[in-house]
């Protein structure tokens, strides 16, 4: 289940469980949409690979129990800003290859 972290790792920007402005990776490291899609490129600075909008748990339980209420999101903050001058050599490596490519 996705954790739902509440912030973005890079500019510590807050992202609430219903944000849309949430850039997940396969691994879950999270980001806010102007750090994804511009800063970073579309390139995860922890794996390399590209970000999609983060999904969001419905706030009321319309089906089983499957709600923000009973599988609330994470409160723990992963803020560990981007080395960017490392990122821009590894932008630098994948460039050319599409993110469900690499």
């Amino acid at each position: 289940m996705l954790a739902l972290r509440p912030t973005c790792e890079h500019c510590d920007t807050a992202l609430p469980p219903a944000s849309a402005k949430a850039r997940i990776c396969s691994f879950e490291c999270t980001f806010c949409a102007d750090c994804a899609e511009g800063l970073l490129g579309n390139a995860c600075p922890n794996c390399g690979g590209g970000f999609t909008p983060r999904p969001v748990r419905p706030a009321s339980d319309r089906k089983g129990g499957n709600y923000l209420g009973r599988y609330p999101a994470s409160t723990e903050r992963k803020h560990r800003p981007v080395d960017l001058a490392a990122h821009a050599s590894l932008l630098r490596s994948l460039e050319g290859i599409p993110p469900e490519e690499r």
